[in-house]
């Protein structure tokens, strides 16, 4: 009988709707039509639609912070969680060994930037259709979602080397018809035009609490940070064939610029960049806005930290993004200074350790250590035996930088998870000092890096006023020295090959557990075997290694995920090994 009248209704509909053509004139409830979204209001919505969309889509399945890949890949960290089985594709992407074309986290890393991209895309669709005279910012909002645009083509291209470029000039169905055969020269251009772009429309300075648009500086920031990857080409075999020096000279002008005339400056102490009470602070270049209390019922919270919190009471979950033995180890000094050729000789493993051994304090505000504060509450104790997950497999570290204490006004449950809303740095004032100091040392003028890298150095040194237990005492034997290449205290020859050696050293440090590490070796020219030495000698440390390896000419990028190959009809080609 139910089914009876729901045929008579719809009847109805119809024939009231045949006695009048006025019906098939209407716009349906809920559906946008492009000329009511061509105001200068809804452009600027659409806008704010393309923002939301940097932090939106991301959860611990496929992460905004690039640490599955940036650190799992490239040796600074394992996997974590309940053992291999515990989300399957983070083990494949740590090992190598099992990656396939069709794995689903690589998978969905392709879709939710693409699916980023395209919301830029159609804010710029809707932009180039506005009148100026209606929207004095048009340009400048041109401008910023060519620069989200520009971030997310970034992470496809360090992560998938060959990658379809679409844009907003495409129609419908166009996307289709584009092969992923640019060369690298070519796909870096194109990215590098819409930084430009940023460059000349873009403001010095945000105002009216704009924080999270990008300035004048952030796209000259990111543009040098493009060139500088640009600069190392490789052959077909993703092998290192060539350093451009002049997009090198051009990294340099633009750092240099950004770190005179930018107003930016180092945080006094390394934890200021870790901590939410102090986000969007001196140091921040562009950072991803997150928010907290704002009226729903989580806030807008970064989901791709859920997954990184100790299995303790005060949180509960999860225990992944452990750091790796050799990361650790990489801290250790000797008179102050990083113990390049020996420093994995020694285990730091516990607080006893990190008191015998002269350590970076950036250690501690990196790494949680059995024994040690957690999170620089002093009587909030780290027990790596049982906070830690599964430490038989994945050892008692835990990562700090990107969690918050539970009591932190932007700390955030979403049970079973735990999360907050502090934002992520895309970009921050180290950053571009390596980024200047790197590219002087490959033009060699190494002597004009050597205070970049001081600073930090001096920095780290005074980073230990938070690293202290409930009587005030230092946590660790802290000891950190600046290079001295002449004079009294000499303690190093600054030639070319030092300095080098010196810069490299001084990225992992400084941003060790922040998703860069893979990436600087890929650029570098030295993954392969860089990461089969770290197997080597980190699988007698940690059973669930003991097969992993890095195969050459293959794994420095990931593959084209093969769905998209049949969407493409066999249009896209796969990458070099797959």
């Amino acid at each position: 009988m139910k089914a009876i009248h729901f045929l008579i209704g719809l009847w109805a509909i119809f024939f009231a709707a045949g006695c009048s053509n006025n019906f098939l004139e209407r716009t349906p409830k809920g559906i946008l039509v492009e000329e009511q979204l061509l105001t200068a209001d809804n452009a600027d919505k659409m806008v704010v639609a393309a923002y939301a969309a940097q932090g939106n889509e991301r959860y611990y399945l496929h992460p905004l912070t690039p640490w599955p890949y940036g650190d799992l890949r490239g040796g600074d960290a394992y996997k974590g969680g309940a053992g291999i089985g515990d989300l399957p594709e983070w083990h494949i992407a740590e090992t190598f060994v099992n990656m396939t074309t069709d794995e689903g986290g690589v998978a969905g890393k392709w879709a939710v930037e693409y699916n980023t991209i395209s919301r830029a895309n159609l804010a710029l669709q809707v932009l180039s259709q506005i009148d100026a005279v209606d929207m004095p910012k048009k340009d400048e909002r041109i401008a910023e979602m060519r620069f989200l645009r520009a971030n997310n083509y970034f992470w496809l291209k360090v992560n998938f080397r060959k990658v379809p470029y679409i844009d907003e000039a495409m129609q419908p169905g166009d996307h289709l018809s584009v092969s992923n055969d640019l060369s690298d020269a070519e796909l870096w251009n194109k990215i590098i035009e819409d930084l430009r772009f940023g460059v000349q429309h873009l403001p010095p300075a945000q105002t009216d609490g704009a924080v999270g648009r990008p300035t004048q500086f952030a796209a000259k920031a990111y543009l040098a940070k493009v060139l500088l990857f640009a600069a190392y080409e490789q052959d077909e075999q993703n092998q290192l064939t060539n350093i451009d020096r002049q997009k090198l000279e051009e990294v340099a002008t633009l750092s240099r610029d950004v770190l005179d005339n930018s107003g930016k400056e180092l945080f006094p102490d390394f934890s200021g960049n870790f901590i939410c009470e102090s986000q969007n602070g001196p140091e921040s270049i562009w950072a991803i806005q997150f928010s907290h209390n704002d009226g729903t019922p989580k806030g807008r919270v970064n989901g791709t930290t859920q997954v990184s919190y100790p299995m303790v009471a005060e949180y509960g979950c999860c225990g992944y993004h452990s750091p790796s033995q050799n990361v650790v180890n990489a801290f250790r000094t000797v008179n102050g200074l990083p113990d390049f050729d020996h420093y994995n000789d020694i285990d730091i493993k516990n607080s006893t350790d990190v008191q015998l051994q002269t350590v970076d304090p950036r250690l501690l505000h990196t790494v949680a250590i059995d024994g040690l504060p957690y999170k620089y509450k002093p009587d909030f104790i780290m027990n790596g035996q049982t906070w830690t997950r599964q430490p038989e497999t994945y050892g008692q570290f835990l990562s700090l930088k990107e969690v918050v204490i539970y009591d932190s006004p932007c700390y955030q449950p979403v049970n079973p998870w735990k999360d907050s809303s502090k934002n992520r740095d895309v970009i921050r004032l180290a950053d571009v000092m390596l980024w200047l100091a790197e590219a002087l040392i490959q033009l060699d003028r190494q002597d004009e890096a050597l205070p970049l890298i001081n600073q930090l150095r001096e920095r780290a040194a005074a980073s230990t006023g938070k690293l202290i237990d409930v009587a005030g005492n230092p946590t660790g034997n802290f000891r950190v020295a600046s290079y001295i290449p002449s004079g009294p205290g000499k303690n190093c020859d600054w030639t070319k090959a030092f300095a080098w050696k010196a810069l490299q050293w001084e990225r992992r440090l400084e941003f060790a557990c922040e998703g860069f590490r893979a990436y600087d070796l890929l650029r570098w020219g030295v993954m392969a075997d860089t990461v089969n030495a770290y197997f080597n000698v980190e699988r007698t440390r940690r059973q669930h290694l003991v097969s992993a390896k890095f195969t050459k000419g293959r794994d420095e990028y990931l593959p084209i995920p093969k769905q998209q190959i049949d969407l493409s009809k066999g249009l896209y080609k796969q990458n070099s090994g797959y």
